[in-house]
């Protein structure tokens, strides 16, 4: 099965290649967003509707976007590869209510991955984007970072905060069932494939984070990790983190001073949680588990405080620091307290996760900013 063969590349492969870096990118003009591996660099392209980015070992992104040249995505796939004399299959699925299709590419001497869906409808004309990731054959299988690059797309603002289109094809996320949460006797929906979509996502994103490990550009690559993980968990624990929310919440209007209050809440629920390690792979417990077991460990805790956060409309965000192997939340939010200054104009007040103390409290030994980095997620 075509979606088996994509389940064993995720599961199984494990890319142990020379490092690349890049930045993230948005599209004023169609409106998506593509957070690519650390390493491409913009190479060709009108910036608007054609855009080519070059990585190490030959590897090759390219992204089109077609506006009013094709009616259907059919249509658009299967011209592209009577053009590209493509021998790669071809499978069609929805995402997020729109046409989308992967791409198995096997042309000329690349092999790699693709990915064709629609965007949002604009002046009566529904625009295609088209992306390509693909290497010569003789520099070797660079699958997981195929697959990546093409999962940070996110045709609109809305799939942010949803599971990428290739984690949406290989892992669909299944019927909403009722589960008991890590909270109070409460029940949360949840789908019945996320919690091990989520980790298997997790998975794939820290074999790509191991390839930077003894570089200069490794917090680069933390952040784009943890952005990701973010990205994949936030849809798939939105009912359970609401439900969560309101209880936290009571009735609360949120005042400066509310505002600190609830992080408080938030802060003590997580908390209470059986911490844990799991040191044969990731070491991060999805935030699908996480809520609903209440168990996990520094970094997963703090990303599972800036959802809780961010759901209550409290910017939120969390700190890492690979010097002291730990992690904190961050809440912007006013009152006392020790604080982390991202450098983008944001002071922070800081949230230890892993110990029964108040909101603002820090170690005092692991106070030095200068050890520490911020993971934005808005």
């Amino acid at each position: 099965m075509k979606k088996n063969k994509l389940l064993l590349v995720f599961v199984l492969l494990f890319v142990f290649a020379r490092i690349v870096f890049s930045q993230a990118m948005f599209s004023p003009t169609w409106g998506f967003f593509i957070d690519l591996p650390p390493g491409y660099q913009f190479v060709d392209g009108d910036a608007r509707d054609r855009f080519s980015f070059s990585g190490p070992e030959g590897l090759m992104f390219d992204i089109i976007v077609y506006h009013g040249q094709y009616n259907t995505i059919f249509d658009l796939v299967e011209d592209i590869n009577r053009r590209l004399q493509n021998q790669g299959y071809v499978d069609f699925f929805e995402y997020g209510g729109k046409q989308a299709a992967v791409i198995s590419l096997e042309f000329g001497d690349n092999h790699g991955w693709g990915l064709a869906v629609e965007l949002a409808q604009q002046s009566g004309v529904r625009p295609m984007l088209l992306a390509l990731s693909y290497n010569p054959v003789n520099s070797g299988d660079w699958s997981l970072f195929h697959l990546s690059a093409l999962d940070s797309i996110a045709p609109t603002v809305v799939q942010r905060r949803y599971p990428g289109p290739i984690m949406q094809y290989s892992f669909p996320r299944g019927e909403p069932i009722n589960v008991p949460l890590a909270f109070r006797g409460l029940n949360g929906v949840i789908h019945e494939n996320d919690a091990e979509a989520a980790q298997i996502l997790i998975e794939r994103e820290f074999a790509i984070l191991r390839t930077y490990l003894n570089t200069t550009y490794l917090h680069e690559a933390f952040i784009r990790y943890y952005r990701f993980i973010f990205r994949d968990s936030f849809a798939r624990i939105e009912h359970a983190a609401s439900v969560i929310v309101r209880e936290l919440q009571g009735h609360m209007a949120f005042t400066d001073e509310q505002q600190r209050e609830f992080a408080q809440r938030a802060l003590t629920f997580i908390q209470g949680f059986h911490y844990e390690r799991d040191f044969t792979g990731s070491d991060f417990i999805n935030l699908v588990t996480a809520i609903t077991e209440g168990r996990g460990s520094c970094d997963n805790y703090s990303m599972l405080f800036a959802v809780l956060l961010t759901h209550a409309n409290i910017r939120s965000a969390m700190m890492v620091s690979l010097y002291h192997s730990h992690a904190l939340g961050l809440a912007d939010i006013a009152g006392i307290g020790a604080r982390f200054d991202d450098s983008h104009g944001t002071n922070w007040l800081v949230a230890e996760t892993t110990a029964n103390v108040d909101i603002g409290m820090i170690a005092q030994d692991q106070s030095d900013p200068r050890h520490w980095f911020a993971i934005l997620f808005d």
